[in-house]
């Protein structure tokens, strides 16, 4: 994705809340919305209460759930994460979007620092998408915090092959609470990947 606006995003929000007045029994118009509230927003509180209301009216919806899940990630809280994106798994086991699931669960797990299982939801992301780039620096990073600095440094070495142009600088995981940002930027570095 592209760099977006500061004018885009304000429009994107302004349509999404809209949406969320006239949709209000179309849980799929509500989900949306809710994604778009909370990754672009900021507004994780409100998505969070959306994602509720969407989920009440289809408890089957996999990408609400999916939703829910990213959600319940950018407000750090991992446990109900983990459930969110495993039931929507459980709901469509063969979903063309099922990256989401999987690397939505890696990130619960390492925002909860549990390495080793962010590792596996990351290597089922990487059997999916083998060059999804967010999913080869989270291995990095949850090298490092398993004290495996020898792997951490090869798949350092992997992003920089997909990407020669990385830097932490720019790296956006706008998916991650702060406090967990911080500690993933952390492991960035002692993967030893370039600052700017």
């Amino acid at each position: 994705m592209g760099h977006v606006s500061d004018a885009e995003v304000a429009e994107g929000v302004r349509l999404a809340k809209q949406a969320i007045e006239a949709g209000k029994e179309d849980p799929d118009t509500l989900w949306m919305a809710a994604n778009t509230l909370s990754f672009f927003g900021g507004e994780h509180v409100t998505a969070a209460s959306v994602i509720d209301r969407a989920l009440t009216l289809n408890p089957n919806s996999a990408h609400a759930w999916r939703v829910c899940g990213m959600v319940s990630v950018r407000q750090n809280q991992p446990d109900r994460a983990i459930s969110a994106f495993e039931r929507g798994m459980r709901l469509s086991p063969l979903d063309p979007l099922g990256r989401a699931f999987t690397f939505g669960l890696a990130l619960a797990h390492f925002a909860a620092a549990r390495y080793e299982e962010a590792v596996q939801w990351l290597d089922r992301t990487l059997g999916e998408e083998p060059r999804y780039r967010p999913a080869i620096r989270g291995k990095a990073v949850c090298y490092v915090y398993l004290g495996r600095m020898e792997e951490a440094r090869d798949w350092a070495n992997r992003v920089l092959e997909l990407d020669p142009g990385f830097t932490i600088a720019r790296t956006s995981a706008n998916y991650l609470p702060p406090e967990v940002l911080a500690r993933y930027v952390d492991g960035l570095r002692k993967a030893g990947l370039p600052e700017r």
